[in-house]
């Protein structure tokens, strides 16, 4: 079952953000250790004071209600998805996968681009992956990316598309790849912007990897030496992370932004 869904996030929890932005407890830091061993207090205060004070979730949200927003019910898991017609002559459903830290927001400066095509334009499905934005939580183990791309095939049958094309990134890149896998007669297409981390390319027998592959591969183990420690700890002990994160926004925001800074702003520092 599907119902069109408007988002309305109450009063009461957006002041009850802004408390615990006001109260925050700070920190110590290192002097002069910038990003070098997490999120910088310099930076964190600053975007605090700004969510605390300036930012308005209102326009954002009714922004987001600017688009058709549903809940599918499949397989008893809530759906929350975006579904906006193409408006062009001719048009191919795709649908669009978020990954983390990320969610259905970060697709919202696509959906012009991609539905206004006066010949050739999409039609977009923007789900939110299950414990993210305002889908369910899992209720049970299990729910991988494989399980995910199951639930999204389902969703795109009932809405009417029997052949679609993907696009995905971080942890959506995983569940589109599953898709292709598992629904290739039904897939016109796979676009990805990252390659999931258990992707292995195929060798027969008789084939070794190449140089530039096992390099790839050691200067992954390093870097995921360096940086991958949240991934460990997101599939392991993820209980343990969450009362803090859960409890504090600005422990939630330096856990998130000090990634963002490490996959973008560092990266062309050094590149």
């Amino acid at each position: 079952m599907i119902k069109p869904f408007f988002i309305n996030v109450s009063q009461q929890t957006l002041d009850d953000l802004k408390v615990r932005l006001k109260l925050t407890r700070w920190p110590d830091q290192f002097p002069a250790s910038g990003w070098t061993i997490g999120a910088d207090i310099a930076y964190m205060k600053e975007l605090a004071e700004y969510w605390q004070k300036e930012y308005d979730w209102r326009k954002t949200e009714e922004e987001i209600n600017s688009y058709p927003n549903f809940i599918a019910d499949i397989e008893g898991c809530q759906i929350h998805f975006l579904h906006i017609k193409s408006k062009g002559k001719r048009s191919v459903p795709l649908l669009i996968t978020h990954g983390w830290p990320g969610s259905f927001l970060e697709m919202m400066k696509l959906i012009p681009l991609l539905i206004e095509g006066s010949e050739l334009s999409f039609d977009l499905v923007i789900p939110s992956i299950p414990g993210f934005g305002f889908s369910d939580k899992p209720k049970e183990f299990g729910l991988n990316s494989a399980a995910v791309a199951d639930l999204w095939h389902r969703l795109m049958m009932e809405l009417g598309y029997p052949r679609y094309g993907l696009q995905g990134g971080d942890i959506g890149s995983g569940i589109s790849s599953w898709l292709a896998l598992r629904y290739p007669e039904q897939i016109i297409g796979l676009h990805l912007n990252y390659i999931p981390g258990s992707y292995r390319p195929y060798l027969s027998g008789t084939e070794n990897e190449s140089e530039d592959l096992m390099d790839f591969r050691k200067i992954a183990a390093e870097w995921s030496s360096k940086e991958g420690a949240y991934a460990y700890l997101h599939a392991t002990k993820p209980q343990t992370a969450a009362y803090g994160l859960n409890d504090s926004p600005v422990g939630l925001c330096a856990w998130i932004v000090e990634k963002f800074y490490g996959w973008s702003v560092s990266q062309r520092l050094t590149t």
